[in-house]
């Protein structure tokens, strides 16, 4: 395996590592940016790797079409290709399943895709989305899954998952450059706790230098959101790394961390960001908005970025509704944030003091006390008291045994999904 994955801290379920990739020494939990064709929307790399980023995230499918692999190959590769000295995910191509539906037809080959560049059918197997990602040459490649809603109920759930564990062995199979790529299997199997256990199993026992989470941050409720991650995060093996997929809102991740994930990734802090709006502790600020018009603050006071050392909110708000270089000033803030919120999750964990970084985190972002329900219930099964942050705390004793709160099991019996 192209990585090394030691714990150096840990809270109940809650961990902070060194991941050791071919490209980077990273620090867990972390967030990674999605640069969908090599380049993160508005920043240079100089840029991302002041900031702290350690892994960015790129497409299959989006680079297979443009610029092809096959020249990327020739460049020596996305990194040299970007100029990107750090670590790389390369997604297999299987979310545009789910994104690009109108323009895909699914069967056990594999996913037939009208390509928007040309219209062109556009074939990608299991084995053809190794071969690109070999080609790519990133850090971690994932296997492709068949993807779904986790809205979409029915037997389609379950083939869906049956299929990505077949094709998580064609997968392997076609790898070729095992020493210098990690291949990620992705748990499927919908908000069905029986079948994400089965996914789960037979994941495991192709021992996988890592496992993904995938098929959540798609529509469903929050409540079914935790508890897949509970029972997931429960049943990995300890020594390898979760990756949490399309997972981006600030408290997602705190509460993921809580529950032993490691990694996410999301075009949110981006995207927000070409749209006018800010990450905060408190939440969100939208700088469009006209009582911004005057404020003479930076964007957040506690934050040491260049953006909010330099600028104030009444002078990015004339530039996101007039100038490109209002979205790259707010993208720059916002991964920024997220990650600053990395480091200060590992940082806490490593430090023994986690319960309060949460508490602090919750207490800022909900000073009235209003913690959502599915927040409560997600950190009494983590073993993390918030109750001083909480105007009610919920009692969960009749869901949750005091044996289940901070263990490494998730009993699914007891809680129904």
């Amino acid at each position: 395996m192209a990585l090394h994955f030691e714990i150096l801290g840990r809270f109940n379920r809650a961990r902070a590592a060194q991941l050791t990739l071919p490209h980077f020494v990273c620090q867990t939990p972390l967030f990674m940016p999605v640069g969908t064709q090599g380049t993160i929307k508005g920043l240079a790399n100089n840029e991302l790797e002041r900031i702290g980023c350690q892994i960015i995230l790129g497409n299959t499918y989006h680079l297979a079409l443009r610029p092809t692999s096959e020249l990327l190959e020739e460049a020596g590769g996305l990194h040299n290709f970007m100029n990107w000295p750090r670590a790389m995910l390369t997604d297999s191509g299987g979310f545009q399943m789910v994104s690009l539906l109108h323009l895909a037809d699914i069967t056990e080959e594999g996913v037939t895709f009208q390509s928007p560049v040309d219209g062109k059918p556009m074939l990608l197997t299991p084995e053809e989305s190794i071969q690109i990602q070999n080609r790519i040459g990133a850090d971690i490649i994932m296997a492709l899954d068949d993807v779904v809603k986790t809205t979409i109920t029915g037997p389609r759930i379950e083939e869906a998952m049956y299929r990505t564990l077949r094709w998580i062995d064609r997968c392997i199979t076609a790898h070729k450059r095992p020493h210098d790529q990690n291949l990620f299997g992705i748990v499927q199997g919908g908000l069905d706790p029986e079948l994400r256990d089965i996914c789960v199993k037979g994941l495991v026992d192709r021992n996988l230098p890592g496992y993904a989470i995938g098929g959540l941050a798609g529509g469903e409720d929050k409540d079914s959101f935790w508890r897949v991650v509970a029972q997931c995060t429960a049943a990995l093996p300890e020594d390898k790394p979760r990756y949490v997929m399309g997972v981006g809102y600030p408290l997602d991740i705190v509460v993921c961390s809580a529950l032993g994930a490691d990694m996410y990734d999301c075009v949110y802090p981006t995207r927000t960001a070409r749209f006018g709006t800010a990450l905060i502790p408190e939440g969100v600020l939208k700088l469009k908005h006209r009582a911004m018009a005057d404020d003479t603050r930076p964007i957040d006071p506690t934050c040491p970025c260049m953006v909010c050392k330099n600028y104030t909110r009444a002078y990015i708000h004339c530039l996101v509704t007039k100038d490109a270089m209002g979205s790259q000033l707010l993208s720059y803030h916002n991964l920024y944030y997220m990650m600053r919120l990395s480091r200060n999750l590992h940082t806490s964990i490593v430090e023994g003091r986690f319960p309060k970084f949460v508490c602090d985190f919750l207490q800022t972002m909900f000073p009235k006390g209003d913690v959502p329900e599915w927040v409560c219930n997600a950190m009494e099964v983590a073993g993390i008291d918030i109750s001083s942050c909480c105007a009610t705390f919920p009692s969960c004793q009749e869901k949750y045994s005091s044996d289940e709160i901070g263990t490494n099991r998730f009993d699914k019996v007891k809680i129904e999904i």
